[in-house]
């Protein structure tokens, strides 16, 4: 076994390497094409490379208006710290103060108008306290500022205009939706009277969370932003730094990224990427898939870390895509699918061990995920197969959990045997999880190119040398899991066979 993983992880690092190359060669060899020129913009002129500038989101994060978000999280951190110190009990009063002002002064006030009447409509629903009033209630709501005309109607009344302005309006919008969702139907599972208006706009006006999430339920946030102790676990400040300066490599990783790889620009010009190997293409897929988890994980990680220093417990960033291989734990913002799993999956799939009844809370999730995300054809798509996939995986296990394949792998396999044959099956998955995914990421001509080349074109020596590699990073993950569970629940040491009485 130890041969194995030595060699698994010396496959996994070649394949890397390799893709690697050829993407920057392709690029130093096709920089000053028209397709991808209009993609990049100056960059490290003293290293005669130009930088990626695909992704507005990152660009506007880190580039465009940078100071402007460091001022206001800076902004929140002193003065939330300076005012827990003089009146802890009131900091939920105080962090929603500080929010609202900033959000008045970036957006307007017919904006917080705007957020104030959709969350005084939602307030007086969940006075009723059913929830099934509260859950229509919300969705159309949302849909509200989803769908033609009233989200071009809504955001009519918005005044002024500057590059952020849309981003900040929906995120604002959409975040304060779900916010005012979460709310009602915690209040439907209050026994003894209702929550306050105000409690709702503590939970909502949270600077850090209000315009990028992630969202944090009402009932976890409500507990701990009203708990007057303030006490800090020890090496606490430590492991925030920590991640704090975790979060700083990674913005420097993506920035070499952006300056070497172009893995963003490179997939809008499909004749350039028909110049790719196999396994050079199949390498700029998961790519994709890598860069925007690192990003969401930098986005959510740098919200977490001040919302720690406000003695919050946030959302935790998304499991890393090299350690998924299926669909059950594969998202990008652990906020929404905490919300989306408390209140549609989990509530309506219960222990999710019947199929039709797992069927039914799956496309309700995706449902409502569609209509988060913006209903349109590349997110239909991409809700139909996700859905397919995680339906896919129940039938699969049920399948197998059944006589006679029950018997044969508890009674003919050892454990070792057991986990490589599950670790080809995870390995087909996780490129599914890849092919279903980069069509939202990038664009559904990259993953019909890539599911070509794969499946079609290089079979089979491209598919099974891919699907070999990629078992390989299978089987490491799952030693790994193994380890970590051993250490978490360490298996009970037999107790010493009693000693024989001697004969008389």
């Amino acid at each position: 076994c130890h041969i194995f993983r030595n060699s698994a992880f010396y496959v996994l690092i070649f394949y890397f390497i390799y893709a690697k190359c050829k993407l920057i060669n392709l690029w130093d060899t096709n920089v000053n094409r028209k397709a991808v020129r209009e993609n990049v913009k100056p960059g490290w002129h003293y290293f005669g490379r130009k930088m990626d500038a695909s992704d507005f989101e990152w660009v506007m994060w880190f580039t465009t208006f940078r100071n402007h978000i460091l001022f206001a999280l800076s902004g929140h951190v002193i003065f939330a710290k300076i005012c827990s110190m003089v009146s802890p009990k009131n900091r939920s009063l105080i962090y929603m103060l500080y929010g609202s002002l900033a959000v008045l002064i970036t957006m307007g006030w017919t904006y917080i108008s705007l957020i104030l009447s959709h969350c005084i409509i939602l307030y007086s629903v969940a006075l009723v306290k059913r929830k099934w009033l509260c859950f229509v209630a919300g969705v159309t709501s949302l849909a509200t500022f989803k769908m033609e005309p009233l989200n071009t109607w809504q955001e009519g009344f918005v005044t002024g205009s500057f590059d952020l302005q849309d981003v900040l309006f929906y995120g604002g919008c959409g975040f304060s939706i779900m916010r005012c969702m979460s709310f009602a139907l915690e209040n439907c599972e209050k026994k003894d009277g209702n929550y306050s208006f105000m409690d709702l706009i503590k939970y909502n006006f949270y600077l850090p969370f209000f315009f990028f999430g992630p969202v944090m339920t009402f009932d976890r946030f409500h507990e701990q932003a009203n708990n007057p102790n303030l006490t800090r676990k020890e090496r606490e400040m430590w492991n925030i730094t920590i991640h704090a300066l975790v979060h700083l490599g990674a913005i420097l990783v993506v920035d070499v990224f952006f300056h070497f790889l172009y893995i963003l620009t490179i997939p809008s010009d499909l004749k350039l990427l028909k110049q790719l190997s196999d396994w050079s293409l199949a390498g700029l897929a998961y790519s994709n898939l890598v860069y925007d988890w690192v990003k969401s994980a930098v986005m959510f990680g740098v919200i977490n870390t001040v919302s720690r220093l406000d003695h919050l417990d946030p959302p935790q960033p998304p499991k890393c895509i090299t350690m998924l291989y299926v669909f059950a734990e594969t998202h990008f913002d652990r906020g929404i699918n905490d919300w989306l799993c408390k209140y549609v999956y989990d509530y309506i799939g219960e222990n999710h061990d019947a199929i039709f009844k797992e069927l039914l809370a799956t496309i309700c999730t995706f449902a409502v995920t569609t209509l988060w995300l913006g209903p349109c054809e590349l997110v239909y798509i991409w809700s139909f197969f996700n859905c397919f996939g995680l339906n896919f995986e129940l039938w699969v296990a049920k399948l197998f959990s059944l006589p006679p394949f029950s018997t044969i792998e508890r009674n003919l396999m050892s454990e070792a045997m057991s986990r490589r044959i599950r670790g080809l099956f995870n390995a087909v998955n996780f490129w599914q999880i890849i092919l279903y995914n980069i069509l939202a990421l990038n664009s559904l001509d990259f993953a019909q190119l890539v599911a070509k080349r794969l499946l079609l074109k290089g079979f089979p020596l491209s598919t099974l040398s891919v699907l070999f590699v990629t078992y390989c990073g299978v089987q490491l993950i799952k030693e790994r899991e193994r380890r970590q569970a051993l250490l978490d629940d360490p298996e009970p040491v037999p107790p010493p066979e009693e000693s024989k009485q001697k004969a008389e």
